[in-house]
């Protein structure tokens, strides 16, 4: 068992350093590190901080004298949580929809357009304060890394005004004019189209780090979404793609083609989709709050990870078909319904998060990574499927400081 690892002395800072000791087991997400395992875990552990980073990480009778000492008291430890898929730009609720579609109504497109009605209506005021509602739920159950999106504003303005408020509140902003066709320009997409890859973008561009598009009937054909890609990838955003959620379609090979971060949904995939994943570095990023929520097909997890692709956990937060911030309740509804084991689950809930945010500094638990942990109040990870439902977080770090 590697007994610690020290990060340069390059990577350390002068602030105050704490150790979080007596950590039953800890998961680092680096094969290197304890049980030579995917998720590295390390058992009676500790993990040192200093300022916002991981400066050694180890077994707890090795651990190096800091300012500080936090007692785990025998909990377990994993890494923030990285939710690389959410919608929390909006306004309003859309609760008869939901127990509508519960009593028999299924699923279409066609319901982001409440939302849309909704969120242009609202103030800039109220769409921050619902931003920083959501992120702050999140993280009181260990997300420390959110992406979010537009796509409920659909006009020039109101997609800008969406990601100028994302971007005050993360790092991580998507463009996703593409959600559906306005419905002022519902019989003509063709000019919708013009308009996103556009004006909109010209507009959106400055606030974003990536585009997305829904490629599914009922919004965007391949051709459509290659268009968008291409002219967002022209503008320096790098592209994600909704793709194959409602059905079979173009959404997995285009992502793919165009070397996407992400593949988002991946419900329904063929043979070809699964092997054009696992022969690339786009991220099947998997949203089984999407699933529950609408009693669709669940994604199959055991497939693509069998076949070699990287898969990610997100909660796909959104208020028509997936209204959870929990990255916890996602890892159990993955070991229970999609196929993967607890490790391979909690590995996607960070670090396979962190591949589809293309980040290497967030998911994991070894030195020079940004210092993100969730304690838990259970002994193992593995209870984060055991216990479903229950609220284990017992405390969160977001770089270096207890936020929770």
């Amino acid at each position: 068992m590697d007994t610690g690892t020290t990060a340069p002395a390059s990577a350390r800072t002068t602030a105050r350093t704490t150790a979080i000791t007596n950590i039953a087991a800890l998961v680092t997400n680096d094969p290197s590190l304890g049980d030579g395992s995917p998720i590295g875990l390390i058992q009676d552990a500790a993990v040192v901080m200093d300022g916002d980073r991981v400066v050694w990480v180890g077994e707890s009778s090795k651990a190096p004298a800091t300012d500080n000492a936090v007692d785990a008291g025998g909990r377990a430890a994993v890494p923030g949580y990285v939710d690389s898929h959410s919608h929390l730009v909006f306004a309003g609720d859309r609760t008869q929809e939901f127990n509508a579609r519960m009593s028999g109504r299924p699923y279409s497109a066609g319901g982001i357009r409440t939302t849309v009605a909704a969120t242009r209506a609202a103030t800039d005021a109220e769409l921050s304060a619902n931003v920083a509602k959501y992120l702050a739920e999140g993280l009181r159950q260990g997300t420390t890394t959110q992406e979010t999106k537009s796509g409920y504003g659909l006009t020039v303005a109101d997609e800008a005004r969406a990601l100028r408020v994302a971007a005050d509140h993360t790092d991580e902003v998507t463009y996703l004019g593409a959600h559906i066709v306005a419905p002022e320009l519902a019989d003509d997409p063709a000019a919708y189209v013009d308009l996103v890859t556009g004006d909109m973008l010209d507009a959106c561009a400055p606030y974003a780090r990536w585009i997305d598009v829904f490629c599914e009937k009922g919004a965007f054909d391949g051709d459509q979404a290659r268009a968008i890609l291409t002219a967002g990838a022209a503008k320096g955003l790098v592209p994600r793609v909704h793709a194959n959620q409602l059905s079979y379609g173009p959404g997995v090979q285009l992502a793919v083609g165009l070397d996407a971060a992400s593949a988002d949904h991946c419900t329904h995939l063929t043979d070809a989709d699964v092997d054009a994943l696992a022969h690339s570095r786009t991220v099947a990023t998997l949203l089984p709050g999407a699933e529950f929520s609408t009693r669709a097909q669940w994604p199959d997890a055991r497939r693509l990870l069998d076949a070699g692709a990287t898969v990610a956990l997100s909660t796909d937060c959104n208020p028509g078909s997936s209204f959870t911030s929990s990255m916890a309740f996602c890892v159990a509804l993955a070991v229970r319904d999609m196929g993967m084991t607890p490790d391979e689950a909690i590995w996607s809930a960070t670090a396979g998060g962190a591949a589809a945010l293309r980040r290497t500094d967030v998911g994991r638990l070894t030195p020079g990574a940004r210092a993100d942990l969730v304690l838990l109040d259970a002994p193992s990870h593995v209870h984060l499927a055991y216990r479903p439902g229950v609220p284990l977080t017992r405390a969160v770090w977001r770089s270096g400081e207890r936020v929770h």
